[in-house]
């Protein structure tokens, strides 16, 4: 037995993109704001979350002003904030800056990091297309504009971390945070985004767990259907990932010291209220299964796992 250390929990904010938070994805128009970021920070205080994972589309508008007035906000509440940005988001424009601009507004709202998608466009097929000469081109560019930002990093002195996000094999991620070669950029891993290029999460948990200083926790569920089979997002600890292991693995042996959860619902043939009721449920149900399952927040003497060994 051993102790670990101890975790705060964040949620994304896509967690409730239902009501109007985060981005728009894959449809044309963002859903109607039911609260704003500020009326969040009070919600998340009720329902035991320490931290948000926002965009530009809570902020609303990114002048001097309004990131002052979010940035003491989240001081008032004691929650930390971490930035969430695109290089080249095509369904929501709104999340895209450069490297530049997003560490200049993490700064300016007292984030905790910079997080950014690549948008990297692959060509197909997609199976065992890692390192393909399109996406080369295009990391072999994301090399030259980090290596570009990095007196800005450094002025504000500001940790980024790049996602693998939902075009990106883990080995080009690794490759290009090696290529760059700064102490301040380093991996923001997500346990459900390897699917998208074929990849096994456990996979990709493993080669970058190690450089993390983000995470998204997520979890999916596994459907088959009358044409092939769904991936679907659920409430954390309802779908098939094992939670369990994959939160252990970041606790041990990644360098941050939080779990940052995140829900992709969707509408399911629901009513729009419908689905908000239930995206809230499940958003809760997280909570709940990460602060009194997991024990996120508690630091317990725990036994240790071989993370060599398949489950």
């Amino acid at each position: 037995m051993e102790k670990v250390k101890k975790m705060r929990l964040g949620m994304h904010t896509y967690t409730l993109h239902m009501w109007g938070f985060c981005q728009s994805w894959c449809s044309s128009e963002p859903y109607p704001k039911a609260m704003n970021l500020i009326q969040l920070m009070d919600w998340a205080l009720e329902n035991r979350v320490d931290g948000l994972h926002i965009s530009a589309c809570d902020l609303e508008t990114k002048d001097d002003k309004r990131l002052a007035e979010v940035a003491k906000a989240a001081r008032e509440c004691g929650l930390y904030l971490e930035y969430n940005c695109s290089m080249n988001e095509e369904f929501d424009t709104r999340l895209n800056e450069t490297f530049e601009s997003g560490v200049t507004v993490a700064h300016k709202l007292g984030a905790e990091i910079a997080k950014f998608n690549l948008d990297i466009r692959r060509e197909r097929p997609l199976y065992a297309s890692c390192f393909h000469p399109a996406v080369m081109r295009q990391l072999v560019d994301f090399h030259y504009q980090l290596k570009a930002a990095i007196p800005t990093i450094e002025k504000y002195n500001m940790p980024v971390a790049i996602e693998n996000h939902t075009e990106t094999y883990a080995d080009e991620i690794l490759w290009l945070i090696n290529s760059v070669n700064h102490p301040l950029v380093k991996v923001c891993v997500d346990n459900v985004n390897a699917f998208s290029v074929l990849e096994a999460p456990e996979t990709a948990i493993n080669k970058l767990a190690p450089y993390a200083i983000c995470n998204h926790l997520s979890d999916n569920k596994l459907s088959r259907e009358e044409y092939g089979a769904r991936w679907y997002g659920v409430a954390v600890g309802d779908g098939d990932l094992d939670i369990p292991r994959i939160t252990e693995l970041y606790r041990r042996v990644s360098p941050t010291d939080k779990y940052t959860f995140e829900v992709a619902w969707s509408l399911n043939g629901n009513t729009l209220e419908e689905a908000k009721r239930k995206e809230m449920e499940a958003c809760k149900r997280s909570i709940a299964y990460l602060r009194d399952v997991i024990k996120v927040g508690r630091e317990e003497e725990i036994p240790r796992i071989d993370f060599t060994n398949k489950r």
